[in-house]
């Protein structure tokens, strides 16, 4: 009975000293998992992707602004107009393409001559102009180049001792400029230009003067601003 209870008691010892063995192990492998868990980086969700603003489609506005001709000499045309505007963009990437058309009533003009003798009045009365553009959008900012077709409706008016005598002509022509148009709210847009008008001369009082008046070409600066509802 000695030996067998020897036996049994050192292989008692044997297992109490594996599981205390295996327990210390284990013990120590935990906190180091949870060690590297703790050091492994933290990945945040993607952001939200940002919409980025399609300038393509047709739209309408509103301008109006301020327009001088492009003279120092005497009698320079100046004065302000306002009216409407219609157009449509084509975007491919950052690229912009357009055509827009704009038509305005206007109060350019000047007088010259001796009061309650003789003066000479030259009104332009309305205004517009159909131009291509073509742009490059930083998302909502649109910076662009403009040119094409001018016109305007101009009236001259010659006053000699009281008695006036008037004419009206269209004049056409050519523009040219430049612009910035922002995207403030979904639909929405306010832009800013710059335009160079040439127009060609005409000629006026034909039927009442022999060979009637001509005039050279006119050139006026311009700068308007306006607003767009995009569709």
């Amino acid at each position: 009975m000695g030996p067998v209870q020897l036996r049994t008691a050192k292989g008692n010892n044997v297992k109490k000293f594996l599981l205390t063995t295996t327990g210390l192990i284990a013990l120590a492998i935990v906190p180091a998992n949870a060690a590297d868990l703790g050091a492994r980086p933290y990945a945040k969700a993607p952001a939200a992707a940002i919409a980025i603003n399609n300038w393509t489609g047709f739209y309408l506005g509103a301008m109006g602004g301020y327009a001088q001709e492009n003279s120092s000499g005497v009698g320079t045309l100046s004065g302000g107009f306002a009216g409407g505007t219609a157009g449509y963009n084509w975007q491919a990437g950052n690229l912009v393409f357009g055509i827009e058309a704009d038509a305005a009533w206007a109060d350019v003009g000047a007088t010259v001559g001796i009061p309650g003798l003789v003066s000479v009045t030259d009104t332009i009365r309305s205004m517009g102009t159909v131009r291509g553009r073509v742009g490059y959008a930083f998302d909502q900012v649109l910076l662009y180049g403009t040119g094409g077709y001018a016109w305007i409706d101009n009236r001259l008016t010659a006053t000699l001792l009281g008695v006036g005598l008037s004419d009206s002509q269209f004049h056409s022509g050519w523009t040219a400029g430049v612009g910035v148009e922002v995207m403030f709210a979904p639909r929405w847009s306010v832009k800013a230009e710059y335009l160079y008008r040439s127009l060609q001369g005409e000629t006026y009082f034909a039927g009442n003067i022999p060979g009637g008046v001509s005039t050279g070409t006119m050139n006026l600066n311009s700068f308007q601003v306006g607003v767009n509802y995009h569709f």
